[in-house]
């Protein structure tokens, strides 16, 4: 009560408009904000507390993929939180169920793990990969990333994210990670050993600088994850759900990854993460990974409906053409 009332105090004598200010009192310092306080947003507007008007190019940093607050998922959260919000995984809730019916039905993947992020998709996905290696490969467990890669801010991602400034301020990181060029098939074949299990890409890498791979160097990678009956993750964080112009970026390369992960632009807004896996390479079993949160109603009645919209009007094809 008297940090409380203390707090109470010092926002007080703040002026009531000055939300940038309280921000610096009460948060980690984990990043450096524009100094702009956002209240709403429509389309490609928002505005800020101060009632000005600004275009948005950041899109909640490749999130808002109909823009902000589309009619669409404002309708779907609206029914859904009448109906149902939250409920443990133990049961089935139908949101869940359309939402991975219509993933694996435009996808070459076969089945789906719904998480909260990015990051917890990327964890999923090593989790299972080193599953397969244990279960298929006399128990390998190094996977193979990418130098300017970016694949989550957990630990362990920290530690796939081929970038020293991310993994500088943590060493030691967790083994198990390989870092090499990227765009460089060469690289990946003199990197794999007995130990290794995977190879994890982004078809073009985003937080490392739009990096565009050559047209084959994906489907050179995947051959030769085929050859050593290793495993070719991509992850479709910021690639996936049209943002290419195909609905997965994968399409354009003329490869099928064993194992996707999707995040960011799946929710349009609400925070959802996903992996997806072909059959070969489903191999968890009941209380080898799990969420409380991860596809709850609520986020997945949203995603349903930002995914079908995507798909019925068919957005990607207009992200071709406008370029």
């Amino acid at each position: 009560p008297d940090r409380l009332g203390k707090l109470n105090q010092e926002v007080q004598q703040l002026s009531r408009n000055n939300w940038q200010e309280l921000e610096q009192k009460l948060f980690l310092r984990t990043g450096n904000r524009v100094p702009v306080t956002l209240v709403r947003g429509k389309g490609a507007l928002v505005w800020d507390d101060q009632g000005r008007e600004y275009l948005d190019f950041v899109g909640g940093w490749a999130v808002n993929s109909l823009g902000h607050c589309p009619p669409v998922v404002v309708e779907a959260l609206e029914k859904q939180a009448k109906t149902l919000i939250q409920a443990s995984n133990q049961f089935y809730t139908i949101p869940q169920i359309e939402l991975a019916q219509l993933l694996i039905g435009h996808s070459c993947l076969d089945r789906v793990f719904f998480c909260n992020s990015g990051a917890e998709a990327n964890e999923g996905a090593v989790k299972l990969a080193r599953r397969y290696g244990k279960l298929r490969l006399n128990g390998a467990y190094e996977v193979i990333a990418t130098h300017s890669s970016f694949h989550g801010r957990t630990l362990a991602m920290t530690a796939a994210t081929g970038q020293s400034k991310f993994q500088e301020p943590y060493i030691p990181l967790p083994e198990g990670f390989v870092n090499v060029e990227y765009n460089n098939v060469e690289a990946v074949k003199r990197a794999t050993r007995e130990q290794t299990c995977a190879v994890i890409l982004e078809p073009v890498q985003g937080e490392g600088g739009v990096n565009i791979p050559d047209d084959d160097y994906l489907k050179k990678v995947q051959s030769w994850c085929r050859e050593k009956g290793i495993l070719f993750i991509l992850d479709e964080i910021q690639t996936g759900i049209g943002r290419t112009g195909t609905l997965f970026a994968y399409e354009q390369y003329g490869v099928e990854p064993d194992i996707m992960t999707l995040a960011k632009g799946l929710g349009s807004g609400v925070p959802i993460g996903a992996l997806l896996a072909k059959e070969g390479a489903s191999l968890f079993s009941p209380g080898e990974h799990g969420s409380t949160f991860g596809g709850n109603p609520l986020v997945c009645a949203a995603a349903h409906a930002a995914l079908k919209y995507i798909i019925d009007n068919d957005i990607p094809g207009k992200v071709k053409r406008v370029g």
